[in-house]
């Protein structure tokens, strides 16, 4: 018989921040452990958001490149059926 956990313990806690903690770019200039888990849960969903705007910028950039090349072109389809 499996039984599901529906609470996660502390040191499962500890492990999963201190992952995140190496994610992060500014954490990782900092260097130290120091932050706050709030502090770096802050940081993560502003990463977080700043990388959804990134991929925007560059999706809508790409999409302009697209649509001003010749239809026709070899590169344009390999560019088609890389975003399939």
């Amino acid at each position: 018989m499996t039984t599901s956990r529906s609470s996660i313990t502390e040191a499962e806690i500890i492990e999963l921040i201190s992952k995140l903690h190496a994610l992060l770019p500014e954490a990782r200039r900092r260097g130290t452990h120091r932050a706050s888990s709030a502090k770096l849960l802050k940081e993560t969903c502003s990463y977080i958001k700043s990388l959804h705007r990134e991929v925007d910028d560059l999706s809508d950039r790409l999409s302009y490149l697209i649509s001003s090349m010749d239809v026709t072109t070899s590169q344009a389809e390999i560019i088609r059926s890389l975003l399939r």
